[in-house]
């Protein structure tokens, strides 16, 4: 599918348009900001145990790799002796409805092999001092014009007491990841008959703040590269990403190695599907979501306590391999997952009437302790649940880095899924704090770089 020109003008007159007649949201009140790290947790969120003491208290979050760690091992389990309390299935889930998505809960009765198994909940989540007192000091400045973004200023979490969905995704969208990050991992669309390709991925994104220039109005500057199969092998995609997307539009390129040339790539947006994923994952889904979110009417339903992937330690083991270990049929291992209780902020994303995507309504459910998307279910323009994301999130205890250790998307019509985020068969670790040189994300780079 490919993302006319009319239509992007058509996206950006209706997000002009809206940002025009929209008020800008007001920024936190110094009574509110106090609370951050007191009342509330540095991201804002609840810092106290549940009522029924099954999700504790935030006391810090995991700030130091297990005793005697090596990078070269992966991220290992920093809680080898949790055992699992009980699991999910297809047979019990009224037991737990209550505390399951309606996407968990599709899956729990369409899949015999899809199972939840739950262990103790433990608040990981953590982030560096430096980025909690960012986000402190710039909380009363930071607002909403339209759909867009204003007066940024470096913090990871503009809007630490959202009033709104909008400004709960903003959160998502520009949540720390460590500065820079590089990394390489493989993907893989599984059909519904079990067949799967495997696709190798080497990504390059460096927030603003950490590139040798600055440009005014980017969020960050971000490279991949395919590096299998061999028919994608050597294309190089390039993206700038701004902060308030209603004032400019992501600007992106893809180097086709076939072709030998750099071109715009305006697809590289919304709900175009991206090379290697069978349709699977639009784009606007890879890190679960990222974007500009105009297209959407975006309502905050509130917190819930639900089980999520969390501490997915299990999924980083350098010893397993992805054919043997991981790949199943409908789904992944279950036995390589980890679910917990904890306390979810719910955003509804309704199509807006003016606007176009595959998805007519969205559910989101954001992690209150890192806000990251843990969990999405997507709707077809008819309004039927059509697919299922789940997110499993660490915490890169050496880098206080929490983020995903794998994306797995299922589409529940055919039977098919994407896990993508493995990194089991690589041996080189993830680097953190990466810094960027301006130079190397500019069109004319991309040639270069699929060589």
């Amino acid at each position: 599918m490919q993302f006319s020109r009319n239509r992007l003008y058509r996206a950006l007159a209706v997000s002009a348009a809206f940002a025009v007649t929209a008020p800008a949201m007001a920024e936190l009140s110094p009574e509110e900001v106090a609370k951050l790290g007191t009342e509330l947790t540095p991201v804002g969120a609840n810092p106290n145990a549940n009522d029924e003491g099954t999700i504790p208290a935030w006391t810090g979050g995991l700030t130091s790799p297990p005793e005697g760690w090596d990078p070269e091992q992966g991220y290992i389990d920093p809680f080898p002796q949790d055992e699992v309390k009980f699991t999910i299935t297809g047979d019990n889930l009224d037991q737990y409805r209550d505390k399951l998505s309606a996407g968990q809960i599709a899956l729990l009765e369409k899949y015999d092999n899809f199972r939840m198994p739950v262990y103790e909940t433990r608040r990981t989540a953590a982030l560096p001092q430096k980025v909690y007192d960012t986000i402190k000091a710039e909380a009363p400045d930071v607002t909403l014009e339209g759909f867009g973004i204003k007066n940024l200023d470096g913090a990871n979490v503009p809007f630490p007491i959202p009033e709104n969905g909008l400004e709960a995704i903003w959160n998502h969208n520009v949540r720390y990841l460590g500065g820079g990050v590089e990394r390489q991992y493989h993907w893989f669309p599984v059909q519904g008959d079990g067949d799967f390709y495997k696709v190798g991925f080497l990504e390059k994104r460096i927030f603003d703040e950490n590139m040798d220039r600055q440009s005014e109005n980017r969020l960050l500057n971000y490279t991949a590269k395919y590096t299998s199969p061999p028919t994608l092998e050597g294309t190089v995609q390039l993206v700038h990403e701004p902060i308030d997307q209603v004032e400019e539009v992501r600007s992106a390129w893809i180097y086709n190695v076939g072709q030998r040339r750099v071109r715009r790539a305006p697809d590289l947006a919304y709900d175009n599907a991206n090379d290697g994923t069978e349709g699977i994952r639009v784009t606007d889904q890879f890190d679960a979501y990222n974007g500009a979110p105009d297209r959407y009417n975006w309502k905050l339903v509130g917190k819930k306590e639900i089980y999520v992937p969390y501490n997915a330690y299990k999924l980083s083991d350098k010893s397993l391999n992805y054919e043997k270990d991981i790949l199943r049929t409908n789904t992944i291992n279950s036995d390589l997952m980890r679910y917990e209780l904890h306390r979810l902020w719910v955003v509804e994303a309704t199509l807006r009437e003016d606007s176009s995507h595959i998805y007519g309504k969205r559910t989101f459910y954001l992690d209150e302790d890192s806000w990251s998307v843990l969990m999405e279910d997507a709707y077809d323009t008819r309004g039927d649940l059509w697919r299922v994301a789940i997110h499993p999130v660490i915490q890169f205890y050496d880098v206080l880095v929490p983020w995903y250790r794998a994306n797995i998307y299922h589409d529940l019509n055919n039977g098919s899924y994407l896990v993508s985020n493995l990194a089991n068969e690589i041996d080189d670790p993830w680097e953190f704090g990466v810094k960027g040189r301006y130079i190397e994300f500019q069109p004319d780079a991309l040639r270069r770089s699929g060589r």
